[in-house]
């Protein structure tokens, strides 16, 4: 079965093609096409991600994309034909937010034929919603234009997939974990503790109350002076202090919040907020000091996330653990918790680097089981969820 995902939740704007076989209990993902445009240097200068300006750049970008993609996958066949008035004026209203979009993809459908697709995977949400909205009306455009399924897909599901996907010489191979299994979710906009009795059931179990992990880890970075996207120049700080003082403590002492409450929610605006007051009543911020204000912090945020973990797992009796999101690329997290998994007995399962960002082949992927669990729907019934959760 051939898949086509769409992923343009956030700044990333991806394109992906794979062929999903099915071989007894496995499921085999060969990866025809994969194309991403990421606008970090877009947003690098503002501090952050603008919504209107990751919209645009979505918007921008998603043609040339398709189109490489297509090539890649060596389904691109070119075709001059007619279009309809009637499919030229319902891709207009279906493209009505995006003017310029309508117009390369009607310039795009006349010199190109129907390429062998089975169904189109979308990230419905969460996210940021103008963002959505280019990607699922781009993909509404294309399954009418095609004629071709369209399956809304949650995207912190496809966290979880990302997590599943282990890598093989066919490329991945999707592992159905032992049931119970806690997915750990740690990204820019969510941390969460998910639940799962068996594959694509989920139960939220604990959740932040304010910012999310990759939300703090950009934060300190701008206390620290460090330029956006900081997470990952946090974590390089606290690599280096690490191996320069092995085994020896800070001088700095941030608070692990919420790490005895009873229940399996986070929250980490108060350490953020430590973090600031810490460097206010410091003369003068060193690179040396930069390392080690930003090894305590991700210390305190990896021992907040241990705890917490542990105590789902045993809670829930889990059998797995599976860790998904932007954040599950940090070094100390994977660590830590490969560790943990080895101290319970348990199964860990984590993404490959590249696969543990956004991306499309995790939409493609989660969008591919959702084919086989659900109908697929008409372009009318689905409608961008900034908020979308998975319970």
């Amino acid at each position: 079965m051939i898949i086509l995902g769409i992923e343009t939740s956030c700044d990333e704007t991806a394109v992906s093609i794979i062929n999903v076989e099915k071989i007894g209990t496995k499921t085999l993902i060969k990866v025809l096409g994969n194309q991403l445009f990421s606008q970090t240097a877009i947003h690098a200068q503002y501090g952050g991600v603008f919504p209107m300006m990751a919209k645009r750049s979505h918007a921008e970008n998603l043609i040339p994309l398709f189109t490489e993609c297509l090539k890649e996958a060596k389904i691109f066949r070119e075709e001059i034909k007619d279009i309809t008035e009637e499919k030229t004026s319902t891709i207009k209203t279906i493209l009505e937010r995006e003017f310029e979009l309508a117009e390369k993809l009607l310039d795009f459908a006349k010199k190109v034929s129907a390429p062998k697709i089975d169904a189109i995977a979308v990230t419905q949400g969460p996210g940021l919603e103008p963002a959505l909205w280019v990607g699922l009306n781009f993909a509404k455009a294309i399954s009418y234009l095609w004629n071709i399924p369209l399956i809304p897909t949650n995207h912190m599901e496809g966290h979880i997939f990302a997590g599943l996907m282990q890598k093989t010489d066919n490329d991945y191979e999707v592992t159905t974990p032992e049931m119970p299994a806690i997915a750990l979710l740690v990204s820019g906009g969510h941390t969460q503790l998910v639940l799962s009795k068996s594959l694509q059931e989920y139960k939220v179990v604990g959740e932040t109350r304010d910012d999310a992990v990759g939300e703090a880890f950009d934060k300190v970075a701008r206390i620290l002076g460090l330029p956006y996207p900081g997470g990952p120049k946090i974590s390089k700080l606290a690599e280096k202090e690490r191996s320069d003082n092995p085994g020896k403590k800070t001088p700095y002492s941030l608070p692990r919040p919420m790490i005895h409450s009873k229940d399996l929610n986070f929250s980490f605006s108060g350490l953020k907020t430590s973090v600031l007051y810490t460097v206010k009543k410091i003369p003068e911020l060193t690179e040396k000091i930069k390392q080690e204000v930003a090894r305590e912090f991700e210390d305190s945020v990896v021992d907040v996330l241990i705890a917490k973990t542990k105590s789902a797992i045993e809670q829930c009796e889990a059998k797995t653990l599976v860790l998904g999101g932007g954040v599950s690329a940090n070094k100390e997290i994977r660590k830590k918790l490969a560790e943990l998994a080895k101290e319970m007995d348990i199964a860990f399962f984590v993404p490959e680097i590249s696969a543990s960002t956004d991306n499309s082949l995790m939409i493609a992927v989660a969008g591919f089981f959702n084919f086989n669990n659900q109908k697929p729907y008409s372009g009318e019934e689905i409608k961008a969820k900034g908020n979308l959760t998975l319970n």
